[in-house]
């Protein structure tokens, strides 16, 4: 007999555990979740501010992406609420009723891309962000 036919099979490999860098699966629902929670905002007021920030809280010392996306969220979130207002001062000078409609949408689009970006492990920057929470 030869000694190939006496070798032992080899062992089955183990799930590979996330390399450093590499970002869990949990950890990017969980960032996409963080994002598209500021849809709340539709039916909730502030819910847009709201959403983001209790996502962010809740996981942002376990998860460090979460942390980074939670930050990013609440801060557009921020600057989106800041941009509304003012929409609603200009009210008054009809520019106004113009602005509104476009800040929200563009707001919801952003917000749409950054979930859809996190859930792929990519950090996302909003453009046009003042970012407050460092």
């Amino acid at each position: 007999m030869s000694e190939e036919n006496n070798a032992a099979p080899p062992p089955p490999e183990a799930p590979a555990a996330p390399a450093a860098g590499e970002i869990s699966q949990d950890q990017r629902q969980f960032a996409m979740f963080t994002h598209l929670s500021a849809l709340c905002g539709i039916i909730i007021p502030f819910g847009n501010l709201i959403g983001p920030l209790i996502m962010w809280q809740i996981k942002k010392n376990e998860m460090p992406f979460v942390d980074d996306q939670g930050k990013e969220a609440v801060n557009f979130q921020i600057t989106v609420t800041i941009a509304m207002l003012i929409c609603f001062v200009l009210m008054f000078v009809v520019i106004g009723l113009l602005l509104l409609p476009l800040v929200g949408l563009a707001a919801l689009i952003f917000t749409i891309i950054a979930g859809i970006k996190a859930n792929e492990g990519t950090a996302y920057r909003y453009p046009m962000t003042i970012r407050l929470i460092k």
